[in-house]
Protein backbone atom coordinates (compact mmCIF):
# COMPACT_ATOMS: atom_id res chain seq x y z
CA UNK A 1 0.00 0.00 0.00
CA UNK A 2 1.37 3.39 -0.98
CA UNK A 3 2.18 5.84 1.84
CA UNK A 4 -0.05 8.88 2.34
CA UNK A 5 1.13 12.46 1.97
CA UNK A 6 0.90 12.93 5.72
CA UNK A 7 3.09 9.86 6.31
CA UNK A 8 5.68 10.96 3.74
CA UNK A 9 5.84 14.49 5.14
CA UNK A 10 6.15 13.21 8.73
CA UNK A 11 8.97 10.88 7.69
CA UNK A 12 10.96 13.45 5.72
CA UNK A 13 10.55 16.41 8.11
CA UNK A 14 11.03 14.57 11.41
CA UNK A 15 13.50 16.10 13.94
CA UNK A 16 17.07 15.33 12.94
CA UNK A 17 16.14 14.60 9.33
CA UNK A 18 17.50 16.60 6.38
CA UNK A 19 14.15 18.31 5.82
CA UNK A 20 13.52 19.30 9.42
CA UNK A 21 11.80 22.69 9.69
CA UNK A 22 12.01 25.69 12.03
CA UNK A 23 10.02 28.89 12.42
CA UNK A 24 11.58 32.20 11.33
CA UNK A 25 11.63 34.72 14.19
CA UNK A 26 8.05 34.24 15.37
CA UNK A 27 6.58 35.04 11.93
CA UNK A 28 4.72 31.77 11.59
CA UNK A 29 6.73 31.11 8.42
CA UNK A 30 8.54 27.76 8.39
CA UNK A 31 11.96 27.27 6.82
CA UNK A 32 14.28 24.35 6.12
CA UNK A 33 16.45 24.19 9.23
CA UNK A 34 19.50 22.69 7.53
CA UNK A 35 19.52 24.94 4.45
CA UNK A 36 22.60 27.14 3.81
CA UNK A 37 22.18 30.46 5.65
CA UNK A 38 23.61 32.40 2.71
CA UNK A 39 25.41 31.87 -0.57
CA UNK A 40 28.93 31.91 0.87
CA UNK A 41 27.98 28.94 3.05
CA UNK A 42 26.62 27.12 -0.02
CA UNK A 43 29.77 27.89 -2.03
CA UNK A 44 32.17 26.86 0.73
CA UNK A 45 30.25 23.62 1.31
CA UNK A 46 30.33 22.85 -2.41
CA UNK A 47 34.12 22.76 -2.24
CA UNK A 48 33.92 19.54 -0.22
CA UNK A 49 32.73 17.79 -3.37
CA UNK A 50 36.29 18.28 -4.61
CA UNK A 51 37.14 16.56 -7.87
CA UNK A 52 33.57 15.59 -8.71
CA UNK A 53 32.39 17.02 -12.02
CA UNK A 54 30.31 20.17 -11.51
CA UNK A 55 29.96 21.89 -14.90
CA UNK A 56 30.04 20.38 -18.38
CA UNK A 57 29.87 22.56 -21.48
CA UNK A 58 30.77 21.10 -24.88
CA UNK A 59 34.30 19.71 -24.30
CA UNK A 60 34.90 21.76 -21.13
CA UNK A 61 34.57 20.06 -17.75
CA UNK A 62 35.00 21.89 -14.43
CA UNK A 63 35.14 20.23 -11.01
CA UNK A 64 33.73 21.68 -7.80
CA UNK A 65 37.23 22.53 -6.58
CA UNK A 66 38.10 24.26 -9.85
CA UNK A 67 34.87 26.22 -9.73
CA UNK A 68 35.54 27.37 -6.17
CA UNK A 69 39.05 28.59 -7.06
CA UNK A 70 37.84 30.44 -10.16
CA UNK A 71 34.91 32.03 -8.31
CA UNK A 72 37.04 33.03 -5.33
CA UNK A 73 39.70 34.54 -7.62
CA UNK A 74 37.15 36.53 -9.62
CA UNK A 75 35.44 37.62 -6.40
CA UNK A 76 38.73 39.07 -5.16
CA UNK A 77 39.33 40.83 -8.48
CA UNK A 78 35.84 42.42 -8.31
CA UNK A 79 36.64 43.77 -4.84
CA UNK A 80 40.25 44.79 -5.42
CA UNK A 81 40.15 46.08 -9.01
CA UNK A 82 36.54 47.22 -9.47
CA UNK A 83 35.82 48.37 -5.92
CA UNK A 84 32.80 46.11 -5.49
CA UNK A 85 31.50 46.23 -1.92
CA UNK A 86 28.64 44.61 -0.03
CA UNK A 87 25.31 45.66 -1.54
CA UNK A 88 26.75 46.82 -4.88
CA UNK A 89 25.08 45.35 -7.96
CA UNK A 90 27.00 43.18 -10.41
CA UNK A 91 25.06 42.46 -13.62
CA UNK A 92 25.56 39.31 -15.69
CA UNK A 93 24.59 39.23 -19.38
CA UNK A 94 25.57 36.08 -21.23
CA UNK A 95 24.54 32.69 -22.52
CA UNK A 96 24.74 29.58 -20.36
CA UNK A 97 28.53 29.46 -20.37
CA UNK A 98 30.49 28.13 -17.36
CA UNK A 99 31.56 31.76 -16.84
CA UNK A 100 27.93 32.64 -16.01
CA UNK A 101 28.08 30.33 -13.00
CA UNK A 102 31.55 31.55 -12.00
CA UNK A 103 30.45 35.20 -12.25
CA UNK A 104 27.26 34.59 -10.25
CA UNK A 105 29.24 32.82 -7.52
CA UNK A 106 31.94 35.50 -7.47
CA UNK A 107 29.50 38.41 -7.17
CA UNK A 108 27.53 36.81 -4.33
CA UNK A 109 30.66 35.70 -2.49
CA UNK A 110 31.82 39.33 -2.46
CA UNK A 111 28.55 40.36 -0.82
CA UNK A 112 27.30 42.02 -3.99
CA UNK A 113 23.79 41.66 -5.37
CA UNK A 114 23.89 39.53 -8.54
CA UNK A 115 21.70 40.90 -11.36
CA UNK A 116 21.19 38.30 -14.10
CA UNK A 117 19.95 40.04 -17.26
CA UNK A 118 17.92 38.39 -20.00
CA UNK A 119 20.45 37.55 -22.72
CA UNK A 120 17.73 37.87 -25.37
CA UNK A 121 17.03 41.48 -24.48
CA UNK A 122 17.69 44.25 -26.98
CA UNK A 123 20.22 47.02 -26.42
CA UNK A 124 17.48 49.26 -24.97
CA UNK A 125 16.21 46.56 -22.62
CA UNK A 126 19.71 45.73 -21.35
CA UNK A 127 20.41 49.43 -20.79
CA UNK A 128 17.22 49.69 -18.73
CA UNK A 129 18.19 46.73 -16.52
CA UNK A 130 21.68 48.11 -15.93
CA UNK A 131 20.40 51.61 -15.21
CA UNK A 132 17.49 50.52 -13.03
CA UNK A 133 19.64 48.22 -10.89
CA UNK A 134 22.48 50.75 -10.69
CA UNK A 135 25.00 48.07 -11.63
CA UNK A 136 28.61 48.91 -10.76
CA UNK A 137 30.04 46.47 -13.28
CA UNK A 138 28.70 44.11 -15.94
CA UNK A 139 30.10 40.68 -16.79
CA UNK A 140 29.05 39.74 -20.32
CA UNK A 141 29.89 37.46 -23.19
CA UNK A 142 31.19 38.96 -26.43
CA UNK A 143 27.76 38.88 -28.07
CA UNK A 144 26.14 40.88 -25.26
CA UNK A 145 29.13 43.19 -24.72
CA UNK A 146 28.49 44.72 -28.13
CA UNK A 147 25.04 45.85 -26.94
CA UNK A 148 26.38 47.46 -23.76
CA UNK A 149 28.75 50.04 -25.23
CA UNK A 150 26.56 53.04 -24.43
CA UNK A 151 25.76 52.25 -20.80
CA UNK A 152 28.88 53.87 -19.32
CA UNK A 153 29.36 50.92 -16.92
CA UNK A 154 32.61 48.90 -16.92
CA UNK A 155 32.19 45.62 -18.82
CA UNK A 156 34.19 42.46 -18.20
CA UNK A 157 34.00 40.26 -21.30
CA UNK A 158 34.05 36.54 -20.52
CA UNK A 159 35.84 33.97 -22.68
CA UNK A 160 38.29 36.60 -23.98
CA UNK A 161 41.86 37.67 -23.24
CA UNK A 162 40.46 40.31 -20.86
CA UNK A 163 38.87 37.56 -18.73
CA UNK A 164 42.07 35.49 -18.70
CA UNK A 165 44.22 38.48 -17.76
CA UNK A 166 41.81 39.58 -15.04
CA UNK A 167 41.83 36.18 -13.34
CA UNK A 168 45.59 35.81 -13.74
CA UNK A 169 47.17 33.07 -11.66
CA UNK A 170 44.37 31.03 -10.04
CA UNK A 171 46.02 29.71 -6.86
CA UNK A 172 45.01 26.52 -5.03
CA UNK A 173 44.94 28.30 -1.65
CA UNK A 174 42.80 31.25 -2.75
CA UNK A 175 40.23 32.40 -0.19
CA UNK A 176 37.02 34.37 -0.48
CA UNK A 177 37.14 38.11 0.25
CA UNK A 178 36.11 39.06 3.78
CA UNK A 179 32.45 40.02 4.13
CA UNK A 180 29.74 39.29 6.70
CA UNK A 181 26.45 37.96 5.34
CA UNK A 182 23.13 37.14 6.98
CA UNK A 183 20.02 35.36 5.64
CA UNK A 184 18.15 38.66 5.38
CA UNK A 185 20.77 40.40 3.22
CA UNK A 186 19.71 41.03 -0.42
CA UNK A 187 21.33 38.62 -2.87
CA UNK A 188 19.75 38.75 -6.33
CA UNK A 189 17.68 40.92 -8.66
CA UNK A 190 15.91 38.92 -11.37
CA UNK A 191 13.89 41.01 -13.79
CA UNK A 192 10.32 39.99 -14.48
CA UNK A 193 8.39 41.50 -17.39
CA UNK A 194 6.27 44.46 -16.37
CA UNK A 195 2.52 44.62 -16.95
CA UNK A 196 2.81 48.26 -17.98
CA UNK A 197 6.03 48.19 -19.96
CA UNK A 198 9.22 48.29 -17.90
CA UNK A 199 10.36 45.11 -16.15
CA UNK A 200 10.39 44.94 -12.35
CA UNK A 201 13.48 43.82 -10.45
CA UNK A 202 12.54 41.00 -8.06
CA UNK A 203 14.81 41.43 -5.02
CA UNK A 204 15.70 38.08 -3.44
CA UNK A 205 17.49 37.47 -0.16
CA UNK A 206 20.24 35.04 0.80
CA UNK A 207 17.59 33.08 2.71
CA UNK A 208 15.49 32.77 -0.44
CA UNK A 209 18.53 31.51 -2.34
CA UNK A 210 19.67 29.11 0.40
CA UNK A 211 16.23 27.53 0.76
CA UNK A 212 15.92 26.77 -2.97
CA UNK A 213 18.06 23.60 -3.18
CA UNK A 214 16.26 22.10 -0.19
CA UNK A 215 12.87 22.77 -1.77
CA UNK A 216 13.90 21.03 -5.00
CA UNK A 217 15.42 18.11 -3.09
CA UNK A 218 12.27 17.72 -1.00
CA UNK A 219 10.12 17.58 -4.14
CA UNK A 220 12.29 14.80 -5.55
CA UNK A 221 12.30 12.85 -2.29
CA UNK A 222 8.54 13.22 -1.87
CA UNK A 223 8.02 11.80 -5.36
CA UNK A 224 10.42 8.92 -4.64
CA UNK A 225 8.63 8.11 -1.36
CA UNK A 226 5.19 8.21 -2.98
CA UNK A 227 6.49 5.79 -5.63
CA UNK A 228 7.58 3.41 -2.86
CA UNK A 229 11.29 3.93 -3.40
CA UNK A 230 13.97 3.94 -0.70
CA UNK A 231 14.39 7.64 0.17
CA UNK A 232 17.85 7.11 1.67
CA UNK A 233 19.08 5.40 -1.49
CA UNK A 234 17.52 8.14 -3.63
CA UNK A 235 19.34 10.82 -1.61
CA UNK A 236 22.65 9.02 -2.08
CA UNK A 237 22.43 8.74 -5.87
CA UNK A 238 24.54 11.22 -7.83
CA UNK A 239 22.49 13.31 -10.21
CA UNK A 240 23.57 14.82 -13.51
CA UNK A 241 21.19 17.52 -14.71
CA UNK A 242 20.82 18.70 -18.29
CA UNK A 243 19.76 22.35 -18.14
CA UNK A 244 17.68 23.33 -21.17
CA UNK A 245 16.61 26.83 -20.07
CA UNK A 246 18.61 29.99 -19.38
CA UNK A 247 20.37 30.55 -16.06
CA UNK A 248 19.02 34.11 -16.05
CA UNK A 249 15.60 32.62 -15.25
CA UNK A 250 14.83 31.37 -11.75
CA UNK A 251 14.07 27.88 -13.08
CA UNK A 252 17.61 27.53 -14.38
CA UNK A 253 19.24 29.23 -11.42
CA UNK A 254 17.23 27.93 -8.47
CA UNK A 255 15.85 24.61 -9.75
CA UNK A 256 19.11 23.45 -11.34
CA UNK A 257 22.21 25.47 -10.39
CA UNK A 258 21.86 25.87 -6.62
CA UNK A 259 20.56 22.28 -6.12
CA UNK A 260 23.56 20.97 -8.10
CA UNK A 261 25.96 22.96 -5.91
CA UNK A 262 24.24 21.78 -2.74
CA UNK A 263 24.03 18.11 -3.68
CA UNK A 264 27.39 17.67 -5.43
CA UNK A 265 25.62 17.00 -8.72
CA UNK A 266 26.74 17.57 -12.28
CA UNK A 267 25.22 20.33 -14.38
CA UNK A 268 25.35 20.04 -18.18
CA UNK A 269 25.00 23.35 -20.05
CA UNK A 270 23.92 23.90 -23.66
CA UNK A 271 24.89 26.70 -26.06
CA UNK A 272 21.23 26.85 -27.01
CA UNK A 273 18.32 24.45 -26.83
CA UNK A 274 18.34 21.81 -29.55
CA UNK A 275 16.50 18.50 -28.99
CA UNK A 276 18.95 16.36 -30.97
CA UNK A 277 21.91 17.91 -29.15
CA UNK A 278 20.08 17.19 -25.90
CA UNK A 279 19.77 13.51 -26.86
CA UNK A 280 23.50 13.39 -27.60
CA UNK A 281 24.37 14.99 -24.26
CA UNK A 282 22.06 12.70 -22.29
CA UNK A 283 23.89 9.72 -23.78
CA UNK A 284 27.41 11.18 -23.49
CA UNK A 285 27.19 12.71 -20.01
CA UNK A 286 24.93 9.98 -18.51
CA UNK A 287 22.31 12.59 -17.65
CA UNK A 288 19.84 11.52 -14.95
CA UNK A 289 17.54 14.58 -14.93
CA UNK A 290 16.43 17.09 -17.53
CA UNK A 291 15.04 20.39 -16.29
CA UNK A 292 13.24 22.93 -18.44
CA UNK A 293 9.81 24.01 -19.58
CA UNK A 294 7.15 21.71 -21.09
CA UNK A 295 8.24 22.76 -24.59
CA UNK A 296 11.66 21.15 -24.06
CA UNK A 297 10.18 17.84 -22.89
CA UNK A 298 7.65 17.87 -25.73
CA UNK A 299 10.32 18.42 -28.40
CA UNK A 300 12.57 15.74 -26.89
CA UNK A 301 9.73 13.21 -26.82
CA UNK A 302 8.73 14.13 -30.39
CA UNK A 303 12.20 13.81 -31.93
CA UNK A 304 12.27 11.24 -34.77
CA UNK A 305 15.66 9.87 -33.62
CA UNK A 306 14.65 9.39 -29.98
CA UNK A 307 15.10 5.61 -30.09
CA UNK A 308 18.61 5.87 -31.60
CA UNK A 309 20.15 7.16 -28.37
CA UNK A 310 20.92 5.44 -25.06
CA UNK A 311 18.69 7.22 -22.56
CA UNK A 312 18.91 4.55 -19.87
CA UNK A 313 20.54 6.96 -17.37
CA UNK A 314 17.60 9.39 -17.59
CA UNK A 315 15.31 8.86 -14.59
CA UNK A 316 13.45 12.18 -14.31
CA UNK A 317 12.00 14.78 -16.67
CA UNK A 318 11.20 17.91 -14.69
CA UNK A 319 9.44 20.96 -16.07
CA UNK A 320 7.56 24.05 -15.00
CA UNK A 321 7.25 27.73 -15.87
CA UNK A 322 4.30 27.19 -18.22
CA UNK A 323 1.15 25.07 -18.38
CA UNK A 324 1.91 21.44 -19.25
CA UNK A 325 -0.60 19.70 -21.55
CA UNK A 326 -1.81 16.35 -20.13
CA UNK A 327 -0.86 14.78 -23.50
CA UNK A 328 2.80 15.42 -22.63
CA UNK A 329 2.60 12.99 -19.70
CA UNK A 330 1.13 10.35 -22.01
CA UNK A 331 3.95 10.85 -24.49
CA UNK A 332 6.62 10.49 -21.78
CA UNK A 333 4.92 7.31 -20.56
CA UNK A 334 4.92 5.85 -24.08
CA UNK A 335 8.55 6.69 -24.87
CA UNK A 336 10.22 6.42 -21.48
CA UNK A 337 8.24 4.03 -19.26
CA UNK A 338 9.34 3.77 -15.63
CA UNK A 339 10.69 7.34 -15.73
CA UNK A 340 9.32 9.92 -13.31
CA UNK A 341 7.82 13.10 -14.74
CA UNK A 342 7.45 16.07 -12.42
CA UNK A 343 5.58 19.30 -12.98
CA UNK A 344 6.27 22.32 -10.79
CA UNK A 345 4.84 25.75 -10.17
CA UNK A 346 6.85 28.75 -9.20
CA UNK A 347 7.53 32.35 -10.10
CA UNK A 348 10.42 34.76 -10.02
CA UNK A 349 8.80 36.02 -6.81
CA UNK A 350 8.88 32.53 -5.20
CA UNK A 351 12.53 31.82 -6.05
CA UNK A 352 11.33 29.09 -8.45
CA UNK A 353 9.65 25.97 -7.07
CA UNK A 354 6.83 26.37 -4.54
CA UNK A 355 4.29 23.71 -5.55
CA UNK A 356 5.03 20.38 -7.22
CA UNK A 357 3.35 17.34 -8.72
CA UNK A 358 5.17 14.08 -9.36
CA UNK A 359 4.95 10.30 -9.37
CA UNK A 360 1.54 8.73 -8.79
CA UNK A 361 0.02 12.11 -7.92
CA UNK A 362 0.88 13.49 -11.36
CA UNK A 363 -0.60 10.46 -13.12
CA UNK A 364 -3.78 10.73 -11.03
CA UNK A 365 -4.11 14.51 -11.45
CA UNK A 366 -2.25 15.59 -14.63
CA UNK A 367 -4.21 18.85 -14.68
CA UNK A 368 -2.98 19.89 -11.20
CA UNK A 369 0.27 21.66 -10.35
CA UNK A 370 0.36 19.54 -7.17
CA UNK A 371 0.73 20.29 -3.50
CA UNK A 372 2.93 22.94 -1.89
CA UNK A 373 6.15 21.83 -0.21
CA UNK A 374 5.88 21.83 3.62
CA UNK A 375 7.53 25.23 4.12
CA UNK A 376 5.07 26.91 1.75
CA UNK A 377 1.52 27.94 2.65
CA UNK A 378 -1.07 28.56 -0.08
CA UNK A 379 -4.57 29.95 -0.09
CA UNK A 380 -7.11 31.28 -2.56
CA UNK A 381 -8.80 34.65 -1.95
CA UNK A 382 -11.64 36.67 -3.47
CA UNK A 383 -11.15 40.26 -4.73
CA UNK A 384 -11.73 41.55 -1.17
CA UNK A 385 -9.00 39.34 0.25
CA UNK A 386 -11.33 36.85 1.92
CA UNK A 387 -10.05 33.26 2.03
CA UNK A 388 -12.21 30.96 -0.10
CA UNK A 389 -13.17 27.37 0.77
CA UNK A 390 -11.89 24.33 -1.18
CA UNK A 391 -13.07 24.15 -4.77
CA UNK A 392 -13.81 27.84 -5.23
CA UNK A 393 -11.83 29.90 -7.73
CA UNK A 394 -9.90 32.99 -6.64
CA UNK A 395 -6.42 34.49 -6.70
CA UNK A 396 -3.65 32.18 -5.55
CA UNK A 397 -1.58 33.57 -2.67
CA UNK A 398 1.69 32.08 -1.40
CA UNK A 399 3.68 32.50 1.82
CA UNK A 400 7.04 30.97 2.74
CA UNK A 401 10.81 31.45 3.12
CA UNK A 402 11.13 31.42 -0.66
CA UNK A 403 9.00 34.55 -1.20
CA UNK A 404 11.22 37.48 -2.20
CA UNK A 405 11.73 40.75 -0.31
CA UNK A 406 9.85 42.87 -2.89
CA UNK A 407 10.58 44.82 -6.06
CA UNK A 408 13.76 46.86 -6.42
CA UNK A 409 12.99 50.58 -5.91
CA UNK A 410 9.26 50.02 -6.56
CA UNK A 411 7.48 50.46 -3.19
CA UNK A 412 4.00 50.83 -4.71
CA UNK A 413 4.26 47.64 -6.77
CA UNK A 414 5.69 45.86 -3.72
CA UNK A 415 2.79 47.00 -1.52
CA UNK A 416 0.25 45.83 -4.10
CA UNK A 417 1.78 42.38 -4.57
CA UNK A 418 3.02 41.51 -1.07
CA UNK A 419 0.27 41.93 1.51
CA UNK A 420 0.73 40.92 5.17
CA UNK A 421 3.43 38.44 4.23
CA UNK A 422 1.42 36.88 1.40
CA UNK A 423 2.44 37.06 -2.27
CA UNK A 424 -0.53 37.69 -4.55
CA UNK A 425 0.47 35.71 -7.64
CA UNK A 426 -2.02 37.09 -10.15
CA UNK A 427 -2.98 33.50 -11.05
CA UNK A 428 -6.58 32.32 -10.66
CA UNK A 429 -6.71 28.93 -8.96
CA UNK A 430 -8.68 26.51 -6.83
CA UNK A 431 -7.50 24.10 -4.12
CA UNK A 432 -9.27 20.78 -3.57
CA UNK A 433 -10.00 19.03 -0.26
CA UNK A 434 -6.66 17.18 -0.37
CA UNK A 435 -4.60 20.33 -0.90
CA UNK A 436 -3.93 19.94 -4.63
CA UNK A 437 -3.77 23.24 -6.50
CA UNK A 438 -5.24 23.80 -9.96
CA UNK A 439 -4.43 26.89 -12.05
CA UNK A 440 -7.63 27.97 -13.80
CA UNK A 441 -6.50 31.10 -15.62
CA UNK A 442 -4.09 34.00 -15.43
CA UNK A 443 -5.33 37.21 -13.90
CA UNK A 444 -2.47 39.09 -15.56
CA UNK A 445 -2.67 39.94 -19.23
CA UNK A 446 0.20 37.71 -20.25
CA UNK A 447 1.26 35.15 -22.84
CA UNK A 448 3.66 32.37 -21.83
CA UNK A 449 5.70 31.39 -24.88
CA UNK A 450 7.95 28.40 -24.25
CA UNK A 451 8.32 29.41 -20.61
CA UNK A 452 9.02 33.08 -21.39
CA UNK A 453 6.54 35.58 -19.95
CA UNK A 454 5.35 38.08 -22.55
CA UNK A 455 3.24 40.88 -21.11
CA UNK A 456 0.71 42.00 -23.69
CA UNK A 457 0.89 45.65 -22.63
CA UNK A 458 4.60 45.81 -23.47
CA UNK A 459 4.09 44.45 -26.98
CA UNK A 460 1.03 46.68 -27.51
CA UNK A 461 3.01 49.75 -26.45
CA UNK A 462 5.71 48.93 -29.01
CA UNK A 463 3.14 48.38 -31.77
CA UNK A 464 1.40 51.68 -30.96
CA UNK A 465 4.64 53.47 -31.92
CA UNK A 466 4.10 52.45 -35.56
CA UNK A 467 2.38 55.35 -37.39
CA UNK A 468 -0.04 53.04 -39.22
CA UNK A 469 -1.41 51.41 -36.04
CA UNK A 470 -4.55 53.03 -34.65
CA UNK A 471 -5.49 50.35 -32.12
CA UNK A 472 -4.07 46.98 -31.11
CA UNK A 473 -4.70 44.03 -28.82
CA UNK A 474 -2.16 41.28 -28.15
CA UNK A 475 -3.41 37.77 -27.33
CA UNK A 476 -2.04 34.26 -26.82
CA UNK A 477 -2.37 31.76 -29.68
CA UNK A 478 -2.34 28.08 -28.60
CA UNK A 479 0.69 26.10 -29.82
CA UNK A 480 1.48 22.41 -29.20
CA UNK A 481 5.20 22.81 -28.50
CA UNK A 482 5.51 26.35 -27.11
CA UNK A 483 2.23 26.37 -25.19
CA UNK A 484 1.37 29.74 -26.70
CA UNK A 485 2.61 32.11 -29.37
CA UNK A 486 2.08 35.87 -29.51
CA UNK A 487 -0.69 37.20 -31.74
CA UNK A 488 -1.79 40.77 -32.46
CA UNK A 489 -5.13 42.13 -33.67
CA UNK A 490 -4.50 45.44 -35.46
CA UNK A 491 -6.84 48.24 -36.47
CA UNK A 492 -4.88 50.39 -38.94
CA UNK A 493 -5.17 54.17 -39.10
CA UNK A 494 -7.89 55.19 -41.57
CA UNK A 495 -6.48 55.21 -45.09
CA UNK A 496 -3.22 53.52 -44.03
CA UNK A 497 -2.04 50.01 -44.77
CA UNK A 498 0.62 47.89 -43.10
CA UNK A 499 1.78 44.28 -43.49
CA UNK A 500 2.90 41.67 -40.96
CA UNK A 501 6.42 41.82 -42.40
CA UNK A 502 6.58 45.61 -41.93
CA UNK A 503 5.41 45.32 -38.32
CA UNK A 504 7.89 42.53 -37.57
CA UNK A 505 10.75 44.60 -39.02
CA UNK A 506 9.55 47.63 -37.03
CA UNK A 507 9.56 45.67 -33.75
CA UNK A 508 12.94 44.04 -34.35
CA UNK A 509 15.41 45.76 -32.04
CA UNK A 510 12.64 47.44 -30.04
CA UNK A 511 11.58 44.37 -28.08
CA UNK A 512 13.18 40.95 -27.65
CA UNK A 513 12.62 38.52 -30.50
CA UNK A 514 10.47 36.11 -28.47
CA UNK A 515 7.97 38.95 -27.79
CA UNK A 516 7.39 39.78 -31.48
CA UNK A 517 4.01 38.47 -32.71
CA UNK A 518 4.00 35.43 -34.97
CA UNK A 519 0.35 36.01 -35.96
CA UNK A 520 -1.45 39.16 -37.11
CA UNK A 521 -5.08 39.91 -37.82
CA UNK A 522 -6.27 43.20 -39.35
CA UNK A 523 -9.74 44.69 -38.96
CA UNK A 524 -11.44 47.97 -39.89
CA UNK A 525 -14.00 47.86 -37.08
CA UNK A 526 -13.24 49.15 -33.58
CA UNK A 527 -11.85 46.63 -31.12
CA UNK A 528 -14.50 45.43 -28.64
CA UNK A 529 -14.31 47.22 -25.28
CA UNK A 530 -16.23 47.19 -22.02
CA UNK A 531 -17.79 50.41 -20.61
CA UNK A 532 -14.54 51.15 -18.80
CA UNK A 533 -12.63 51.14 -22.09
CA UNK A 534 -10.81 47.82 -21.50
CA UNK A 535 -10.47 45.61 -24.58
CA UNK A 536 -12.53 42.43 -24.32
CA UNK A 537 -9.82 39.94 -25.24
CA UNK A 538 -12.08 36.96 -24.58
CA UNK A 539 -14.34 38.22 -27.39
CA UNK A 540 -11.34 38.81 -29.67
CA UNK A 541 -9.92 35.34 -29.05
CA UNK A 542 -13.30 33.83 -29.84
CA UNK A 543 -13.54 35.90 -32.99
CA UNK A 544 -10.11 35.19 -34.46
CA UNK A 545 -9.37 31.76 -32.97
CA UNK A 546 -12.74 30.25 -32.19
CA UNK A 547 -11.37 30.08 -28.64
CA UNK A 548 -14.06 29.67 -25.96
CA UNK A 549 -11.93 30.33 -22.89
CA UNK A 550 -13.91 32.50 -20.49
Amino acid sequence: MSPTHAQVEAQLTAPGQLFEMEEIDGTGIRAWKHAPAHFRALLETSRFHGDKLFLAYEDEHITFEEHFRLAATLSRRLVEEYGVAKGDRVAIAMRNYPEWVISFSAALAAGAIAVPLNAWWTEQELAYGIGDSGAKVVIADDERAGRLAGTGVPVIVARTAQWTELLGDVKPDVTLPEVELSPDDPATIFYTSGTTGHPKGALGSHRNLGQSPMTVAYGLMRTAALMGKDVGASLGQRRVTLLTVPLFHVTGCFSALTPSMFGGSGLVLMYKWDPERALQLIEREKVTTMIGVPTNAWQLMSHPDLDKYDLSSLTTLGYGGAPAPPKLLERIGENLPQRAATNGYGMTETTALAIGNGGPDYHARPDSIGRPVPVVDVRVVDPMGNVLPPGEVGELCVRGPNVIMGYWNKPEATAQTFVDGWLHTGDLAKIDEEGFVYIVDRAKDMVIRGGENVYCAEVEAALFEHPAVDDVAVIGVPHDELGEEVGAVIRPVAGASVTPRELTEFLTGRIAKFKIPQHYWFRDAELPRNPGGKILKTHLRREVLGDHRG
